[in-house]
């Protein structure tokens, strides 16, 4: 199938170093369009298919991509998405693509332009050998978009041999890989967790890895463990945000299916809270699992730090990520851009040594690239995290160094307040955001998502305030505590809090690019509870 795709895409006139979007769910096509890309030496550039055609344009130009790769439509939790109508709104504005190749997903029939090419039938006539082009180890393998603290995405960019390698070891050493394993990664293709462990870590380690095209929760809140039942998965890679959502449901849809194939769970994509992570390793794992809690970055290319590999049977501390991997050295820098020394420390999280499958440069903006990563600690890799090295020298990522709020004088991740509070067992999930306040300089605004059974909503609000006085300190105590049906997040589970920020700071006209966002919906609903809660609070 590769080869085949490979001899077509060189038939249309894809050379070495040409770019190609890849605008595909996850599917054996899609991962086939990437590795026929690196095959012919073209950069492929994966844009997660559920993003708008604008923001697929910007990709697209920002690259100069010359070809897409797409299907008339996608399946996801039961729904028909309309790629290929979303790809030609995006092409109109797009005056590199040469090629639109157009795969069958569905038998319905899609509109079929100038541009565009039935790729199954192109297919269909090519041999199905490629002679692979020879590359340099430094040549570009693919690039992937992510977004910055601004609002322009940035390609990050990724070679050859480094990523590769380093995709290929961690996948081996942190999951502890065995030759016969059935991997299961459930991320997209889209984002880098599906590029290093749904794609090139496991194939060249020689694994079997499951492709995951629809959500946790279609059909029922057991389709994860009905698949590991039905594949004999042994290693299960998934994110925070979707055990959190899945713990809402209970138990049962767990303990229905065999789980007694699985030998390591994982975590990925943001720092998992406590409650997640006893569910997740308690329900789960049935207490029998690895659980590899994983802190890694789109620009490290791969998993930096998580508590395998280590001693046999060494230890792991529920919800850090804790050891890092062979080569990466991490530093805690203090406010003056000084190494913190000894344990016991918090500061800002640097690598202090080059890694292989680190990105190499942002595409066509390396000034960008030096600003964001190695101008704030000069010598040094700056990750955009905060860190704590514990007494044992272990590391916890306590959250974005954006997402630390100063509360009289007291340094707070806010990730440390959503951490307790969501230990409340009718709090699935919260978020919370600094303000400007008068007195403590800043102080914490909470916005709780509630179980939807739960009554007394006034009560569970103190016992959240309780609760943070209890775990961190009374000054961590937010002011401010707002019920919500929901929060803004971004498809792949990521909690907006910069819409949040505006929200409370009265700019809810004014939100910039929500393209990311998954429903936009929410922003009403969330601006019209702020609104009820603001004049609640004028006339109490």
């Amino acid at each position: 199938m590769t080869c085949r795709l490979a001899n077509t895409l060189k038939k249309y006139g894809i050379q070495k170093g040409d770019r190609v979007a890849v605008y595909m769910p996850v599917s054996p096509l899609a991962v086939a369009a990437m590795l026929a890309c690196a095959r012919i030496g073209a950069v492929h550039t994966v844009v997660f298919a559920g993003f708008s055609a604008e923001a697929l344009a910007g990709r697209i130009n920002d690259s100069e991509c010359k070809a897409v790769i797409t299907y008339n439509q996608g399946i996801r939790g039961g729904r028909i998405i309309e790629l290929k109508k979303t790809v030609d709104e995006a092409v109109k504005n797009c005056p590199s693509v040469k090629h639109v190749f157009v795969a069958q997903r569905t038998d319905n029939t899609v509109h079929m332009g100038d541009l565009d090419i039935p790729l199954n039938e192109e297919m269909a006539r090519e041999a199905p050998v490629c002679v692979p082009e020879s590359m340099d180890s430094e040549d570009m393998l693919f690039m992937l978009y992510t977004s910055g603290s601004t609002g322009k995405p940035k390609g990050i960019v990724h070679t050859q041999a480094g990523y590769l390698l380093y995709a290929a070891l961690t996948h081996k050493y942190v999951f502890d890989y065995q030759q016969g394993d059935i991997f299961g990664c459930v991320a997209d293709i889209g984002w880098i967790t599906g590029h290093s462990y749904v794609v090139y870590g496991p194939l060249c380690n020689g694994a079997t890895s499951v492709l995951f095209e629809s959500t946790p929760t279609y059909p029922d809140p057991g389709r994860y463990w009905e698949t590991v039942q039905r594949l004999k998965i042994n290693q299960f890679y998934g994110a925070p945000t979707a055990i959190r959502l899945l713990l809402k449901y209970g138990d049962q849809w767990v303990k229905k299916y065999d789980r007694s194939s699985l030998k390591t769970l994982g975590s990925v994509g943001e720092p998992i809270n406590h409650e997640a992570w006893q569910w997740f390793h308690k329900v789960v794992g049935d207490s029998k699992c690895t659980l590899v809690d994983t802190w890694w970055q789109t620009e490290t290319g791969g998993i930096c730090i998580a508590p395998r590999p280590s001693e046999e049977g060494a230890e792991i501390i529920p919800a850090m990520a804790m050891r890092p991997f062979f080569g990466i050295v991490p530093v805690l820098m203090d406010e003056n851009g000084k190494v913190l020394e000894g344990n016991d420390v918090s500061g800002a999280l640097c690598i202090a040594e080059p890694w292989p499958g680190m990105a190499r440069t942002i595409y066509r903006d390396n000034q960008r690239f030096v600003d964001a990563y190695f101008k704030t600690y000069p010598g040094y890799y700056f990750t955009g995290d905060s860190a704590y090295r514990t007494k044992e020298g272990y590391y916890q990522i306590t959250g974005r160094m954006d997402d630390v709020i100063n509360v009289s004088g007291h340094r707070l991740g806010t990730a440390e307040i959503e951490d307790a509070m969501d230990e409340h067992p009718a709090v699935p999930e919260t978020a919370v955001i600094g303000y400007p306040h008068e007195i403590k300089g800043e102080g914490a605004f909470a916005f709780v998502v509630l179980k939807d059974d739960t009554v007394q909503t006034e009560h569970v609000k103190q016992e959240l305030k309780a609760i943070v006085a209890s775990k961190i300190a009374k000054y961590a105590v937010p002011d401010h505590v707002l019920v919500v049906k929901r929060l803004p997040k971004t498809r792949s589970g990521k909690i907006m809090r910069r819409l949040l920020k505006k929200i409370i700071a009265d700019e809810g006209s004014n939100l910039g690019d929500i393209t990311t966002l998954e429903d936009p919906s929410v922003i009403t609903e969330i601006l019209d509870a702020y609104e009820k809660y603001k004049s609640e609070q004028q006339t109490s």
